[in-house]
């Protein structure tokens, strides 16, 4: 049977990257081994990634059948997974977030979490010495994982062994690393032709904080104003994402990427609470701005309270 591999619902660069990388990785000896698929339609900095590396997207898929071979990358997440992944055969995790649990499975697997910025580092390691004759693409894609997870290593989860890789890389492809991430960068922040949910939901996590279910939205961006010059829309939008998703509330963060801080819109009194409670901020009107705050991961969800 064929390894599907896969990341995240609302996939970014890293897990569709990642999907493709290891799937590649798994097929370097028997090219039926493995597949990658996503479980949505990627951003649009992915979308760039997979056109300049010269990749196909590969087949979007909402569920998994009973037993089908698969390995889970870039989440450990089961509220980010499909919804039959437990009675899926999971046979590998490979992820650099917080174990969160609720996973099931079928037999013993191999679990590797490590606290690196990007999944596509991790796979870079345990590929070892295969990683050295790895195509140029899956090496671009690589580079293009850690830039986009790093920020171009603007973000506090960047680590040594991130940047290391990604500069050996892309002097090994001929890259400049800040104009090619200026391209990365521009693509993402293109989103004139989503609607207000599927921004909402383009970059989106859930979790469970004090009791009360949030969806976690970050949109990374260098012109910001484009996508607050759609607050009010997107504040009502907000209200209905919440109760078609069945949350309590959306918590939107719009990230510069060029001055480092966030802007978290406010449009109620349990957003107010949430920003003054998680992030020592005080606000006074529908929006807020808290400097230095980059990442979901190390910064937003570990500070949230209600």
């Amino acid at each position: 049977m064929t390894t599907l591999v896969f990341g995240h619902k609302s996939p970014d660069t890293d897990s569709t990257g990642s999907a493709i990388i290891w799937a590649w990785y798994l097929a370097h000896h028997d090219p039926e081994a493995a597949e990658a698929r996503l479980l949505g339609t990627p951003n649009t900095e992915a979308l760039f990634v997979l056109k300049r590396w010269g990749f196909d997207l590969p087949p979007i898929i909402s569920d998994v059948a009973d037993g089908q071979d698969c390995v889970i990358v870039d989440t450990n997440n089961p509220a980010e997974l499909p919804a039959n992944i437990s009675k899926a055969n999971v046979t590998a995790i490979i992820d650099h977030h917080k174990l969160v649990g609720g996973l099931e499975t079928k037999a013993p697997i191999d679990i590797t979490i490590r606290p690196v910025a990007c999944t596509a580092t991790l796979l870079y390691q345990l590929m070892g010495h295969h990683a050295g004759h790895a195509p140029e693409a899956i090496k671009g894609l690589v580079l293009s994982c850690i830039l986009s997870d790093t920020l171009e290593f603007r973000s506090p989860t960047t680590t040594p062994i991130d940047k290391q890789v990604a500069e050996r890389l892309a002097v090994e492809l001929g890259i400049n690393i800040p104009e090619y991430a200026a391209e990365m960068f521009a693509a993402k922040s293109d989103v004139s032709s989503f609607s207000d949910a599927e921004l909402l939901r383009m970059d989106s996590k859930e979790y469970t904080v004090d009791g009360k279910e949030f969806r976690v939205s970050v949109l990374e961006t260098t012109s910001p104003k484009v996508v607050l010059d759609r607050k009010a829309s997107l504040m009502k939008s907000m209200e209905t994402v919440a109760a078609e998703d069945r949350a309590d509330q959306v918590l939107l963060f719009v990230i510069d990427i060029i001055r480092e801080e966030a802007t978290m819109l406010i449009p109620n009194d349990l957003t107010k609470k949430v920003a003054e409670a998680s992030f020592g901020v005080t606000v006074s009107g529908d929006t807020v701005v808290i400097p230095g705050l980059m990442s979901r991961k190390k910064q937003i969800i570990p500070a949230l309270k209600v």
